[in-house]
């Protein structure tokens, strides 16, 4: 058996997980099986799964990446898959919904102001405890997503065969690949008062309305990447320069999934973007799944937002078994 019977559901602004442990290193999924564990009408259902174990225990690492782990620390490693059983370099949401996990494990301290060091794909991370488990489970993390990387602004053109329409993309590497849309503004904002950067971008977007997208079927990105990208579709919906912070909505096609309620690297290279647009470092971003907080810095994006387990279960005939 490659997976235990006992999974736990976890979600963060709702992007859902089955995650479980796997402290010996013996429990990795196949394909078959994550596909089976996300799916939502013969599985479990979730955006993706994650086992939570060793960074000598993850077969696809090299050496390095094990031993950068072990440079950091960083005893524990968070092994993602996407919903269509590919490997995935980074979740930002998955991180909080893990680092959960393991409190609820006792593999990391509870407090507020504790930390928690995770190996990923896209290196290690640094998760921190923002506020004390409320009486719902819900618990806030910060986690310091890391190094970004923005693409030429404007030079992808994103459309597909159901969208209704086309815009400019910009790529931004968060460890995982995006494509970044500004597909409209609000209506109460007076365009004249945007910086010139956001006024040209939405002159070229032709979309409809943020919440009448089709997200049914992949956008298609030009040039795109070889290993394809998720793609993020933002609403700024409020600019303070004098504070320096702002508002945005976001909706997200990720790749190996499709439209999920919430991507944390998507809000990431959504918050990169807007910086590069506007030069405001701090954002809340409202997903479908609820709102998260984003702070870009020259170097580095934060995230900040709950986390919450759903369920423990008891899994029956796993495939492959």
């Amino acid at each position: 058996m490659s997976i235990p019977r006992t999974v736990y559901k976890m979600q963060a602004t709702g992007n859902d997980f089955v995650v479980y442990a796997d402290p010996r290193g013996d429990l990795e999924p196949t394909a078959d099986q994550v596909r089976w564990l996300c799916d939502r009408h013969f599985g479990v259902g979730a955006d993706g799964v994650i086992r939570l174990t060793h960074p000598a225990d993850v077969s696809d690492l090299n050496q390095e990446q094990v031993d950068a782990c072990d440079r950091f620390g960083c005893q524990w490693f968070m092994d993602y898959r996407n919903a269509d059983g590919s490997l995935a370099q980074m979740c930002g949401n998955g991180t909080r919904a893990v680092t959960l996990f393991a409190q609820k494990q006792g593999l990391t301290p509870t407090m507020e102001g504790s930390s928690f060091l995770l190996g990923t794909r896209a290196g290690v991370k640094r998760i921190v405890s923002r506020s004390p488990m409320k009486c719902d489970g819900e618990h806030v993390f910060k986690v310091k997503v890391g190094a970004w990387r923005l693409g030429s602004v404007g030079q992808q053109l994103v459309d597909g065969e159901v969208l209704r329409g086309s815009a400019p993309g910009t790529l931004v590497d968060m460890g995982n690949p995006h494509a970044v849309v500004l597909a409209s503004a609000a209506a109460e904002l007076e365009t004249e008062g945007l910086p010139g950067t956001v006024t040209d971008l939405l002159s070229r977007a032709d979309l409809p309305d943020l919440g009448d997208l089709d997200l049914s079927a992949p956008p298609r990105v030009r040039p795109g990447l070889a290993e394809g990208q998720n793609v993020e579709f933002l609403r700024l919906d409020a600019l303070n320069t004098d504070n320096g912070s702002g508002r945005a909505s976001m909706r997200v096609y990720e790749r190996g999934v499709g439209e999920t309620l919430s991507c944390g690297t998507g809000l990431c290279a959504s918050g990169v973007l807007l910086r590069a647009l506007t030069g405001v470092d701090h954002w809340t971003i409202q997903v479908g799944g609820g709102s998260l907080k984003v702070d870009v810095d020259p170097k580095d994006v934060w995230l900040t937002g709950p986390a919450r387990m759903v369920a423990r279960l008891t899994l029956e005939n796993i495939p492959g078994c």
